[in-house]
C-alpha cells in the first residue's frame, strides 16, 4: 500500500508523522518527496549509498539554421526562448521540456540537450528502505524529481511518501499514484484554513482520505467540527506534548521512546487497509 502524508501549510508534523510511521512498520519504504528541503533524513540518520542525478532536456537552437522566425517563442508558455531583431535566447531553467518548440520550428534548427536538476540518495535506516530527492539551488521545477523518486517505489513494500506543504503541482505529483493520503493538520485557524485546501486537492484527485491532528490540545475545535462536518475521518491524535517536542528538538523520533506509539500507528495503518479492502 502506498501512503502519502500532506498537508495544506508547512510546520503541521508531516515529517513527525512520516518518519514515526515508517518506524513503526515493517518492510516499509520512505520516500521524502519534498525535494526542495527534505528533512526526514535527520530523523533517521539513514547510511546513503547511492545517489544518481535527475536530468531534463532543454533546447539548443542552431543559429545557422534558425532565421528568427520566432514561432518557437511563440509557442513556449513558459518564456523559455526570447527571439530579439537580431538574435534568439534560451532560458533552460524555464524549459518544461514539453518538445513543442521542435515540432514548430520550420527551419528545424532546434536539438535538444540534458542538464541535471538535482539528485537522488538513497540508503538504508536500519530496516527502512529510504530515498529523498534534492532540487538544485536555483531550479523551479520540483515535478521531474518527485517523478523520478516514484519510479523507486516497491509495490511489495508499504510505501510513505512524505510530500511537500502546500496545494500545488509538486504535492499532485506526489499523491496522485497513492492509494490513500493522510492529511496532517493543527488545531488552529491557520491549520484549519489550509486544510480545506488540501481536502479539496485530494477529493478532486479522487483519493481516500483521512486527518491526523497533530499538537492536539492546543488551539480550538473548529478543525474536529469541520471533519464531523465533511464526514472525513479522523485518524489519529498526536497530543501538545512536551515530551514529544522536547524528542524533536533533539531530532529523535518519539516512537523510539514512547513505545506504545507503535502500536498506536499500526492500528490506524490496519484501518486503513480495512477501508480500503
Amino acid at each position: 500500500m502506498i501512503i502519502s502524508i500532506a498537508s495544506g501549510k508547512g510546520g503541521t508534523g508531516k515529517t513527525t508523522v512520516a518518519v514515526n510511521l515508517a518506524l513503526s512498520l515493517e518492510n516499509v519504504q520512505l520516500i521524502d518527496c519534498d525535494v526542495e528541503e527534505p528533512n526526514d533524513h535527520i530523523f533517521l540518520n539513514p547510511d546513503i549509498e547511492k545517489s544518481e542525478d535527475v536530468y531534463v532536456e532543454y533546447p539548443v537552437i542552431d543559429k545557422e539554421k534558425c532565421d528568427l522566425c520566432g514561432q518557437c517563442a511563440s509557442f513556449c508558455m513558459y518564456n523559455a526562448i526570447a527571439v530579439t531583431k537580431n538574435d534568439i535566447m534560451v532560458f533552460p531553467e524555464l524549459c518544461h521540456s514539453c518538445g513543442g518548440c521542435k515540432l514548430v520550428c520550420p527551419r528545424d534548427a532546434i536539438d535538444y540537450k540534458r542538464r541535471s536538476i538535482g539528485k537522488i540518495e538513497s540508503g538504508k535506516s536500519g530496516d527502512i528502505e529510504f530515498y529523498r530527492g534534492i532540487l538544485n539551488l536555483g531550479e523551479a521545477r520540483t515535478t521531474p524529481v518527485i517523478k523520478e523518486l516514484k519510479k523507486k517505489i516497491d509495490k511489495n513494500r508499504d510505501v510513505i511518501l512524505d510530500a511537500p506543504p502546500g496545494a500545488g503541482c509538486a504535492v499532485i505529483e506526489t499523491i496522485e499514484s497513492s492509494d490513500f493520503c493522510i492529511l496532517v493538520t493543527e488545531p488552529t485557524p491557520f491549520g484549519l484554513y489550509d486544510l480545506k485546501i488540501a481536502v479539496d486537492v485530494v477529493r478532486r484527485l479522487k483519493k481516500p482520505f483521512g486527518v491526523i491532528i497533530n499538537k492536539d490540545g492546543m488551539g480550538d475545535k473548529k478543525v474536529e467540527v469541520f471533519c464531523s462536518r465533511e464526514n472525513i475521518p479522523i485518524l489519529l491524535r498526536i497530543p501538545f506534548d512536551k515530551k514529544i517536542a522536547d524528542l524533536y528538538s533533539k531530532g529523535v523520533p518519539f516512537v523510539l521512546e514512547m513505545e506504545e506509539w507503535k502500536g498506536r500507528f499500526r492500528t490506524m495503518v490496519d484501518e486503513i487497509k480495512e477501508r480500503l479492502a
